[in-house]
């Protein structure tokens, strides 16, 4: 299964944030859109990080509540994993696994076209052994 049958399935709608948007508001962001990261995407729309909720409490962690007012610049990855449609799930998941990430965009000719978080990744695999089990079950009982 290629990356562009998660997008099929989920959607390619992708929430993102300028790097200038205060961590207030990315939270509220990340809250209204029911996600743990977002990508943050510079004035040319190129992809100038990401962030999750994870760096967000490593900086209030490590600085306290004075992040809040700060940009999503100071506190974003920079170094982005990034996958194609045409990857395939497996391979992502052994990036995933890894890098120990969550959140990888989908770039198609450079562009933002999705994104995929290892929770896609697991309902996948799950639905694909549901699928096995079903055939195995079906090629018993038939004897």
């Amino acid at each position: 299964m290629r990356i562009a049958d998660v997008l099929q399935r989920k959607g390619a709608t992708v929430a993102t944030v300028s790097p200038g948007t205060t961590v207030a508001e990315l939270l509220a962001g990340l809250a209204r859109h029911n996600v743990g990261a977002m990508v943050v995407v510079d004035a040319e729309g190129g992809i100038a990080g990401i962030v999750s909720e994870r760096d967000v409490v490593r900086k209030l962690n490590d600085h306290g509540p004075s992040v809040l007012q700060g940009p999503v610049a100071d506190i974003m990855t920079t170094m982005v994993a990034s996958c194609t449609p045409d990857d395939p799930v497996d391979q992502l998941s052994v990036v995933m696994t890894e890098r120990r990430i969550r959140h990888v965009p989908v770039l198609d000719g450079g562009r933002l076209a999705g994104i995929v978080s290892i929770g896609d990744v697991v309902k996948i695999r799950m639905e694909q052994l549901e699928q096995s089990q079903e055939q195995l079950e079906a090629y018993i009982a038939q004897g």
